[in-house]
Order: structure tokens, then C-alpha cells, then sequence
């Protein structure tokens, strides 16, 4: 049988940590957390469970924390676990059978991270794998019988366990404010934080979220080598942005960006959008309708289907 460090970090949690570590009983054999500034009960519940919590000063970088909870961890596995997570009895269950027989060859379990939807987070999705349970140290080998390589993909398992993500509110807002603050500092910025940025905007954004992040999109856009991906990305916020400053010409610039490879649903809703402020309704109707059944969404599913749907049955109505 395996033996699993559980590594969590947490801030402001009082309301929902023991939830989350009363749902994990008995599967893990060392707990770790680590807190990154709570003014509540957070770290008096935490001490409840173990005698391993550690305070971590907020550096605006969750992985940094995350790293740090690792360091900590003396296990073969580490899972991780947010605060608002719990694990149900079938799926407790099922995590035990796993800690019995898995193979140590096995250097990742993934889970599924479930009730997305219900809790308004910002995915279209209600249920989707995710990595959970690491092998701490990883044992590289060698592999092929001639031209004999190191392998160095990690070996995944897809599991049946299901994690239910139950949180008490969106992030959308602390994401957005960490997302300033690491765009302020000139810390770069991965393909992967970029399109989250972006897609987080889409779903969760408002106005005032929109506008804050125009600047950081303006020098993602005509970054060198940028990849058609990003740039898509950066477009469609900056269209929003000069949408809503009332500046047709650069909202143009950027909307018609989307067309120079597939377009997606957003941009024709952003089109859309523009005609139905001018009060060109019929045009409008065009654009909304090409969101709904000529083109996908890149961002969030809302966007050819119930967004459109609702203003295309508004310019209707006009």
C-alpha cells in the first residue's frame, strides 16, 4: 500500500476547511498546510487535523506557494487538495481501493473534478480530469531495447474517483486582481496563465475587469512571434475594451482579427453587440445568429447559446 502526503494551501478557509479534511479521514497518512496569511480560524481548525501547518508569506504566486507545501511533504504520493473540495463516501471508498493496488510505476492519478457548473465556476464544463495524487520522487528509466532513451513523459492513471468542488464563491475577482498585480511586477506570462487570463474575462469579467486588462493585452498582441492562439485571444478582449470606450475604428481593428482563421462564437457576438448599441438591429441579428449555428465558442459555451439566443430574441423584440 502507497502512503500519501496530503499538501494543501490555504487562506480565509474556516468555513469549509474541516469540511474537506473530514471528507479525506483515514486515506492520508501526513498532513501538511500550509497558510498564506488567514485572519480567521483557519490555522486553529488546521491544527486540529495536524501539527504540520506552516504560515507562508502571500508572494502573489499560488505555485510558489504550492512548491512550498511539497517541500514539506516525506511521503511516497502527494495528493492535493483545495479547501473546497470534498470527497463522498463511493468516492472515498474508491480512493482507498486506489492507495491498495496502485502500481509504483504510476507517477500521476488523475481524478475528476466535478460539479463545476452548479457552483458557478468559471468552466463550461461539469466534470473533467485533473492530476491530484503525485509521485514525490520520481525514478527515471530507461526505455527501448537500441537507441535507448530516458523516458521522460510521466506515466498517468485515469481513475473513477470524482471530486466534488463545492465553493462558497467564484474567484473570478481574486484571479483578476493576482493577474494585475503579476502583469504590474513584468513577470512573464505563460501561453497557458495568458489564455486563462482571457477566457476568465469572458466568463466571469465585467466591464471594469475588461478595462484593466487592456493594457496588458495591447503588449501581448504585438509581442514578437506571437502564436495565432494568443493573438486571438488578446484581440477579442481588446475588442471588448474599445466596445465599450465607443471607439469603432480600433474595435474594428481587433474584431476582424478573429477572421483571419476560424471565426468563434465570441467575436461574432462582439460584432453583434456593436451593431445592436448602434441601433442597426437587423445587422445585428446577423451576427448574433452566425454565433449560434455558424461558429464555436474558445472561451465559454454561453456565447453561442444563451448570450446570443438572448440578444438576438431582444433585437427581435426592438
Amino acid at each position: 500500500m502507497i502512503t500519501i502526503s496530503l499538501c494543501m494551501i490555504v487562506k480565509n478557509e474556516e468555513r469549509v476547511l474541516a469540511r474537506c479534511l473530514d471528507s479525506l479521514s483515514g486515506l492520508m497518512d501526513e498532513i501538511i498546510i500550509v497558510d498564506t496569511g488567514s485572519t480567521d480560524r483557519t490555522i486553529e481548525i488546521a491544527k486540529q487535523y495536524t501539527d504540520q501547518v506552516y504560515s507562508y508569506p502571500w508572494k502573489q504566486d499560488f505555485s510558489a506557494a504550492r512548491n512550498y507545501s511539497f517541500s514539506k511533504a516525506s511521503k511516497e504520493y502527494i495528493y492535493v487538495a483545495d479547501a473546497d473540495e470534498v470527497l463522498d463516501e463511493a468516492n472515498k471508498k474508491k480512493f482507498a481501493d486506489l492507495k491498495k493496488v496502485l502500481l509504483p510505476e504510476i507517477d500521476i492519478v488523475q481524478m475528476y473534478y466535478g460539479n463545476q457548473l452548479q457552483y458557478n465556476t468559471t468552466y463550461n464544463y461539469d466534470k473533467e480530469y485533473r492530476p491530484k495524487l503525485y509521485k514525490r520522487i520520481r525514478e527515471f528509466r530507461w526505455v527501448d531495447p537500441l537507441h535507448e532513451r530516458v523516458a521522460l513523459e510521466p506515466v498517468v492513471y485515469d481513475s473513477e474517483i470524482t471530486i466534488l468542488h463545492m465553493p462558497e464563491n467564484n474567484h473570478g475577482k481574486r484571479d483578476f486582481s493576482l493577474m494585475e498585480a503579476v502583469t504590474r511586477d513584468g513577470r512573464a506570462v505563460s501561453d497557458h496563465l495568458h489564455t486563462m487570463y482571457a477566457k476568465e474575462l469572458f466568463i466571469t469579467g465585467d466591464d471594469e475587469d475588461f478595462l484593466h486588462a487592456k493594457a496588458f493585452f495591447e503588449k501581448s498582441i504585438h509581442a514578437p512571434e506571437i502564436s495565432m492562439e494568443r493573438l486571438k485571444e488578446a484581440a477579442l478582449v481588446l475588442a471588448r475594451c474599445y466596445r465599450l470606450e465607443k471607439k469603432p475604428v480600433k474595435f474594428f481593428k481587433y474584431a476582424m482579427k478573429d477572421m483571419l482563421t476560424e471565426s468563434c462564437s465570441e467575436g461574432c457576438y462582439e460584432i453583434g453587440m456593436y451593431y445592436m448599441e448602434e441601433k442597426d438591429y437587423a445587422e445585428a441579428m446577423v451576427w448574433f445568429e452566425n454565433a449560434i449555428a455558424n461558429t464555436k465558442p474558445i472561451f465559454y459555451a454561453a456565447y453561442g447559446d444563451e448570450y446570443a439566443k438572448n440578444a438576438l430574441e431582444l433585437c427581435k423584440k426592438i
